[in-house]
């Protein structure tokens, strides 16, 4: 059999290989700022900053950062949502040839704590909103600088003077004082610095790291992902040849998706901006707002998660109100994509979405369903130009035919340096360019792609292997049923159980009885859930992922 039955599947249009130029990840904005200065590069609320202005400000704020002591190959930590700093402070960081430390800003102080010590960062960027928790561990983490940032500082002149009102009407204390904290504050900096491009490093963009980017940590301490210049660079020039019918300077990309997710980071910042799209900024996801950005906005793309469609297709306006037909192409990610949601959500709009594969440690995106051209329902799709993958056997490493379920590895130019200052981790997951993705999967006979659930998230009930998306899968399409997550419990008899944490369609009322009914219908009965929990919602990361690990978690508080 054909080591890539995948290539034959291919559209036309998406060549096999790729060109990768050895250029650093900050070239997707020169470049762009060179054919488009005047372009609008970034939305905010109605505020518009061109490709001209993005690119100057980010020299600004890399020969400011180097003036307050930032030497090439410091770590220089970002705590920030989507908002035009982030994109500033990002680029401005790679131009003085340090690293970005992706933090997530809903963690709490233990967790900012662990990722900016290990990074040994010494140098933090944050929301003004977010400065309390980052005082709280500024001595233990041995932060030497903090620059300081506001949403107002990139509103329209009317809303800028509107947000004091609005914050004071929240019970909005003062978040920080500049002079007697010792901080810097990130206009006052640009305002300071100058525009001129900062001095080039000369460097190997395959050896470079660009990012650290701290994994999930579904078990274990997270780990930070080494991804370089050459990893980040290849990923969206992989990602601009799968969406090939994109057109420079013409795109308008829906970032929704958190920017210090990976995903966000490449699929919506560094790939947009890279094309001259003008990416409309979402600092938050709440469905109102959402939609309202759609209807002013147009835009073409939007990558995303499954939750955030289900919100739009269970929205009461969303085919009434609210114009959405400018959406072509979405790539959803994150969590398995049920076939409902995509089916209402491509009747809403006219535009297409598809299910697609990636892991922080593949700069993220390693598949994805052709989005114009042949699909499959329940495959994460074919692999993207360049990568390899195969399925071998987890305990022997045995390379698997065909339909034949094991452990998934990728092999690429996306493919991370290993892990932030942990040798053995890297050498455990990397094995002659090979990354154990931990994800069990199969592949069909043309090369699509399946995953079948986490390793890790395998429950063994009663000795028989349950994987619980394909429990979860089933759950879906029962039409009382919004949301599911599956997880393995403790049982004296079995070993272990199968749970189900159920959230009901809005006005249902469908008991055990009857989803035990439908699930023995469709299921094994060893899949088959024994127990189940009604709930209003599931807990989820930024992106909308499910997260397992708190409903295990609370299982065994109990």
């Amino acid at each position: 059999m054909d080591r890539r039955p995948w290539h034959a599947v291919y559209p036309q249009e998406v060549p096999p290989a790729l060109d990768y130029p050895s250029v650093p990840l900050t070239s997707l904005l020169t470049e762009s700022a060179e054919k488009f200065p005047n372009r609008t590069a970034l939305t905010f609320f109605g505020k518009k900053t061109t490709y001209r202005k993005l690119l100057l400000d980010s020299y600004r704020f890399a020969n400011a950062l180097i003036r307050l002591g930032v030497r090439r190959g410091d770590r220089v930590a970002l705590l920030l949502p989507n908002v035009p700093q982030y994109v500033v402070a990002y680029y401005g960081t790679l131009f003085a040839g340090a690293v970005v430390v992706q933090l997530n800003p809903i963690h709490v102080e233990r967790e900012l704590l662990r990722h900016v010590t290990d990074s040994r960062a010494d140098t933090l960027v944050c929301l003004d909103l977010l400065y309390a928790r980052v005082r709280n561990i500024r001595e233990k983490a041995g932060l030497k600088r903090i620059v300081v940032t506001g949403i107002r500082d990139e509103l329209p002149a009317v809303k800028s003077w509107l947000y004091p009102l609005v914050q004071k009407r929240k019970g909005q204390p003062p978040a920080y004082d500049p002079e007697k904290e010792q901080l810097f504050v990130m206009h006052r900096l640009l305002r300071a610095a100058s525009p001129e491009p900062p001095p080039r490093h000369s460097f190997d963009p395959a050896e470079e790291i660009a990012v650290l980017q701290y994994t999930g940590g579904t078990t274990g301490i997270p780990k930070g992902v080494m991804l370089t210049h050459a990893n980040l660079t290849a990923n969206v020039r992989q990602c601009a040849a799968w969406l090939y019918r994109s057109e420079e300077g013409k795109e308008i990309v829906l970032t929704a998706v958190p920017l210090f997710h990976v995903y966000g980071m490449t699929v919506c910042m560094n790939f947009g901006l890279s094309f001259g799209a003008n990416l409309v900024l979402v600092p938050r996801f709440e469905i109102n707002e959402l939609l309202r950005t759609i209807h002013r906005y147009r835009p073409t793309i939007f990558p995303g998660a499954p939750t955030m469609y289900i919100a739009i297709n269970h929205h009461p306006l969303a085919a009434v109100k609210y114009r959405l037909t400018s959406i072509r192409c979405c790539i959803s990610g994150s969590a398995p994509l049920p076939l409902d949601v995509q089916q209402k959500f491509e009747s809403l709009t006219g535009g297409r979405l598809v299910e697609g594969y990636g892991l922080s440690e593949c700069s993220p995106v390693t598949h994805a369903n052709p989005i114009w051209e042949k699909r499959k329902t329940g495959s994460i799709g074919l692999p993207w130009p360049d990568t390899d993958c195969r399925i071998v056997d987890p305990d022997t490493g045995q390379a698997l035919s065909p339909g034949e379920i094991g452990e998934l590895l990728i092999r690429g130019p996306q493919v991370m340096k290993g892990y932030w200052n942990k040798p053995e981790e890297t050498e455990r997951a990397l094995a002659d360019g090979w990354l154990k993705t931990g994800d069990m999967a199969y592949m069909d006979e043309e090369g699509f792609y399946y995953i079948v659930d986490r390793k890790k998230d395998m429950i063994i009930a009663g000795g028989f292997n349950v994987f619980p998306r394909e429990v979860e899968e089933v759950l879906f399409e029962h039409p009382a049923v919004r949301e599911a997550a599956v997880v393995g419990v403790p049982d004296e008899y079995r070993g272990e159980t199968v749970k189900a944490f159920v959230v009901r369609e809005p006005g249902s009322s469908v008991t055990e009885a009857e989803l035990d009914a439908f699930c023995r219908e469709k299921l094994a009965a060893y899949k088959v859930p024994r127990l189940y929990e009604f709930r209003d919602t599931l807990p989820k990361s930024m992106i909308g992922k499910v997260i397992r690990r708190e409903l295990r978690e609370e299982r065994r508080d109990e």
